[in-house]
Formats: structure tokens, C-alpha cells, sequence
């Protein structure tokens, strides 16, 4: 099997043919030119829609086919999933502890930034700590 065929009409799953080419074992367009009712993953979320455990159908291609996307249908899209009320405080409560100091007293909040991961302190304790550092060496 040849990576890629010449353009010819390929033959969608739906059974509409368009122009393009076959690419691995499936039809390929140019960037641009996918048929209507296919989407890349990224149009689906845009959509509010997953692809729900459907396959690529298609691909389109730039960059001289190094650079490709998948195409699903939009018909067999379904809803994403909208997280329930426990995921959404269990990620609140993950990120206000990413943003708490736990040398600072009374567990100061930093406002800027997340704590880094390794030392897990704050950019101000941790100057602290460098400076008790030199005048101890």
C-alpha cells in the first residue's frame, strides 16, 4: 500500500464523496477543505460536543503533510460531560492549597503566583531562609 494515493473522489462514511485523497488508509483533504460535517477535536469542544468514542473518519493535512488533524462526525458527537459539585470544590480546594504557604504564619495565601513544587514555601520565606543561610555560614 502506497502512503498516499493521487486526488480522486474518496467516499465518506455517510456515503457523500468529495475530492481528496487517500493518506493512510484514510481520506485526506488540504487544510481548509474538509467536508462539512466533520470537525476536529478542537472545533468539537468548541461546540460543546466529544467525540464520545468514535474513530477519526478522515484527516486533513498542512504543511506538506507534516502537520495533520483528525476529523470526527458531528453527528455521532455527543455533549461533553459538565464535572458535579464534589469535582468542582475537590479542584478549588487543590488549588487554594497550591497557594498556601504552610511556614508563613497563619497559612498565608500568596495572590500572584502557585507555590513552587519542590521547596512548596513562598518566594518570601524562601529569601528568608537564604539569608539565615549566609549569616550562619
Amino acid at each position: 500500500m502506497s502512503r498516499r494515493t493521487a486526488l480522486q473522489w474518496v467516499e465518506l462514511p455517510d456515503g457523500r464523496c468529495e475530492l481528496g485523497w487517500i493518506d493512510h488508509g484514510l481520506p485526506t483533504f488540504r487544510f481548509g477543505h474538509a467536508p462539512s460535517g466533520l470537525a476536529t477535536r478542537r472545533q468539537l469542544r468548541e461546540a460543546g460536543l466529544c467525540p464520545g468514542g468514535q474513530g477519526i473518519v478522515a484527516q486533513i493535512t498542512w504543511k506538506r503533510g507534516r502537520r495533520w488533524a483528525g476529523l470526527y462526525r458531528m453527528d455521532l458527537a455527543k455533549p461533553k460531560r459538565r464535572p458535579s459539585l464534589g469535582q468542582q470544590l475537590a479542584v478549588c480546594k487543590a488549588l487554594r492549597a497550591r497557594r498556601t504557604c504552610p511556614t508563613c504564619p497563619a497559612g498565608q495565601r500568596v495572590k500572584d503566583y502557585y507555590l513552587p513544587t519542590s521547596p512548596r514555601r513562598c518566594f518570601d520565606c524562601l529569601r528568608h531562609a537564604e539569608e539565615i543561610a549566609q549569616l550562619a555560614a
